[in-house]
């Protein structure tokens, strides 16, 4: 199986940032760790070896990136304004550095996101915000209302990065339309602590007409072997 390690310079986010690829070729996927994960989490915990035939297949490409949660989001001594700020240059560097770095090497057009837990969130909210590039997403385990993370503040940043609040106003036609193209699945266990969010943001999907895989696993089911399934089962489609 390919594997290659890349670093560079971000102009985004002033800093150096690293990631993982895993295949030589397929469908690109954008891999979020969970909560202030690195971009070797997915390899360490099994979930690269749970792809493994996806990828010597050919089938995927993972592209494995690392997070600034702890510069954003958990970095809880900084002015929400500004956390929810960095958060925006990591999409700049998503959008501007690694998805053009990634397209220079292969032109597969069918870009997927997917996470586990945080990296669920990181991953939908991605795809939500850019239907133009993204075309399915796989959310683990994840949470879609950010504003425990806000203490309180809002602003058009934090609303419109906020799964549970934009999609509960969609109205744009082409938007909607952009969004019912898209293969969103959305998965979490009966009794996950933040299974309220997976169904408001699907309850919000369907008021708009969009369509959607929203698949409850028995139990609590927030766990890398849960995960490990997961990803094996709803990596193709919605199955």
């Amino acid at each position: 199986m390919h594997r290659s390690h890349h670093r560079w310079h971000s102009t985004a986010l002033n800093r150096d940032m690293e990631l993982l690829l895993f295949g030589h070729h397929g469908a690109p996927v954008l891999v979020f760790p969970t909560s202030q994960g690195r971009f070797y989490e997915f390899e360490d915990r099994g979930m690269v070896g749970a792809l493994a035939e996806h990828l010597e297949q050919g089938w995927i490409q993972l592209v494995c990136v690392d997070s600034v949660d702890s510069e954003s989001f958990y970095c809880k001594w900084a002015h929400p304004g500004g956390r929810i700020w960095r958060h925006m240059q990591y999409e700049q560097y998503l959008l501007n550095e690694v998805i053009p770095a990634v397209r220079h090497h292969n032109d597969n057009p069918f870009w997927m996101t997917t996470g586990c837990s945080f990296g669920a969130y990181h991953a939908v909210n991605f795809a939500l915000r850019h239907p133009e590039v993204i075309r399915r997403t796989i959310g683990l385990s994840g949470i879609y209302d950010i504003r425990s993370f806000m203490d309180g503040y809002s602003d058009d940043n934090v609303y419109f990065n906020n799964p549970t609040d934009y999609t509960a106003n969609l109205n744009d036609g082409h938007q909607i339309e952009m969004l019912k193209q898209q293969d969103i699945i959305l998965v979490t266990g009966s009794d996950d602590a933040n299974r309220w969010s997976n169904d408001q943001l699907s309850s919000n999907l369907w008021r708009a007409n969009v369509g959607h895989a929203y698949r409850i696993w028995d139990g609590w089911a927030h766990d890398w072997p849960y995960w490990h399934q997961m990803i094996q089962m709803y990596i193709g489609g919605h199955d």
